[in-house]
């Protein structure tokens, strides 16, 4: 992409932005905030129409501001939620569902075989007769991976995939990606997270308001120099302040709860102290679901000490979902109906009470603004979405508030002012509790961490820091050592 340009509804997106991936290399992408992030994938796919500059795939011009084809490149793009069709299999998936399939009669013996040695080749044993809704988020991520190689794409982007793949199983993901790398097939892998960018890619880019700022390269590879590069950048967006805010462990609330995975059940129990924040690390995306099943169910039940409470109801616990600012925001009610929906748990008549909702405007305007009483919820910022939903949970004072991977699809912006709510809601002395897949997206405020599986739960040993270490295993070079020691060159190239 060379001196690229995009506008979109008057919006510049994309402005000068340059980037250029090698056959076999495996680069990159660190999103400081998400402008331009959308815009870039999908003029990696689609060849529309630009305002300046010019984009090429495999050494041809396929798209400029002279000319736009509209067509397709041929370039695979991975996310969390997948792009499979369910009802189908794996191997229908991967062979019919493409272009230049002429076959009208399918034989699966036939789609087994050829399915066999890309099965073999990437170490896994995912059968060909699969129905795809069955897989796990790994198996999906692999088998989009597949397809992709399978209709020749040499580009495939990773974009965020680690909130929804277990620490163990990117291990597995990674090696299948040098492993393709080999064979000339190119990435883009896009995280917020350095711990996973390191130890995997030659060269990394920070994509800054609609810019590529500034790209690393593969000798300076390495957590401080990639540190150094966002100078006047908040720091605390990555990781704990020197002087951490230390908080007395408040009285203890014990736990108890039966999730199923659709064939058996299984009763887990656990505690968490008043003004502590707890992760619940689920080991793989099927065990997350259940919880994520089992949390936003209408009749889901709890057991918080030794009484049985409804989640739906309990004026005690609360729920954020994932993704609240598309999930749990109302448009068809005011701003001030959104914000009493917890307290509404509390009071069932404040919304017919103009004298509380006139002391809550009061209260709340001066931190929340006063324009946002007049302005419909779907033309609020992101920020203030953001602000809605967890001054919801203030008002609705829950002794436990759970939180369903609450820094999903949040940019390093958004990741901060997140990590500011939750202490802002460990300060009232409310227990949280985040479940998320990966540890990297909870470390900031998480005091301490359970691995739940299916087998039961274990608490994590040490010191959040071991969080860190699991992922800061040695980049891979010919003589093992770490790469990047000198970064005298830093200069004035911060973000």
């Amino acid at each position: 992409m060379e001196r690229v340009s995009y506008v979109e509804r008057g919006v510049k997106k994309l402005e000068h932005f340059n980037m250029q991936i090698y056959a076999g290399e495996i680069m990159g992408l660190i999103p400081v905030n998400a402008h331009g992030k959308n815009a870039l994938l999908e003029l990696l796919q689609n060849n529309l129409p630009l305002y300046d500059g010019y984009i090429y795939y495999s050494g041809e011009l396929v798209n400029s501001w002279r000319d736009s084809s509209r067509k397709s490149n041929r370039v695979s793009i991975i996310q969390a939620q997948n792009r499979l069709v369910n009802g189908m299999t794996v191997a229908d998936n991967i062979f019919v569902l493409r272009q230049g399939f002429r076959q009208h009669v399918l034989q699966m013996s036939v789609l087994k075989k050829q399915l066999l040695p890309f099965m073999q080749d990437v170490g896994m044993d995912i059968s060909a007769e699969a129905r795809v809704e069955n897989l796990s988020s790994f198996e999906r991520v692999v088998v989009e991976l597949l397809k992709a190689v399978v209709m020749g794409y040499r580009l495939i982007v990773l974009d965020e995939i680690s909130i929804v793949v277990s620490e163990k199983e990117m291990q597995k993901l990674f090696a299948i990606m040098r492993r393709y790398t080999g064979q000339g097939f190119s990435f883009l892998y896009i995280s917020s997270h350095f711990e996973e960018i390191l130890p995997l890619c030659d060269r990394t880019g920070f994509l800054c308001n609609g810019r590529l700022q500034k790209v690393v390269q593969e000798t300076d590879m390495n957590r401080k120099y990639l540190e150094e590069c966002l100078q006047g950048y908040d720091r605390n967006v990555w990781g704990y302040p020197e002087n951490g805010h230390i908080r007395p462990a408040g009285e203890k609330i014990f736990l108890k709860a039966a999730l199923s995975d659709g064939k058996k059940q299984k009763k887990y129990s656990f505690f968490v102290r008043e003004g502590e924040c707890l992760t619940i690390q689920a080991q793989d995306d099927q065990i997350l679901q259940a919880c994520v099943r089992f949390l936003t169910g209408e009749e889901s039940r709890i057991m918080m000490d030794c009484r049985k409470r409804k989640i739906s109801t309990d004026k005690e616990i609360a729920v954020v979902s994932q993704q609240p600012t598309f999930t749990m925001i109302f448009p068809e009610m005011s701003y001030m109906d959104n914000l009493c929906m917890g307290l509404a748990r509390r009071m069932p008549d404040v919304f017919g009470g103009r004298k509380i909702k006139a002391s809550i405007r009061r209260e709340y305007a001066p931190i929340l603004g006063e324009e946002v009483f007049e302005s419909p919820v779907e033309a609020l910022s992101e920020r203030q979405k953001y602000q809605l939903v967890y001054t919801r949970i203030i008002l609705q004072k829950p002794r436990v508030a759970f939180l369903i991977q609450p820094f999903m699809g949040a940019d390093m912006p958004h990741r901060r002012f997140i990590w500011e709510m939750l202490e802002m809601l460990l300060d009232k002395g409310i227990a949280l509790v985040l479940l998320s897949v990966n540890p990297l997206d909870t470390w900031l405020v998480a005091q301490r961490t359970l691995k739940l599986s299916g087998e039961g739960i274990v608490e994590e040993a040490g010191e959040l820091e071991e969080h860190k270490n699991s992922y800061l295993f040695m980049k891979r070079n010919q003589d093992g050592s770490q790469k990047g020691e000198n970064h005298n060159d830093v200069g004035e190239g911060g973000i």
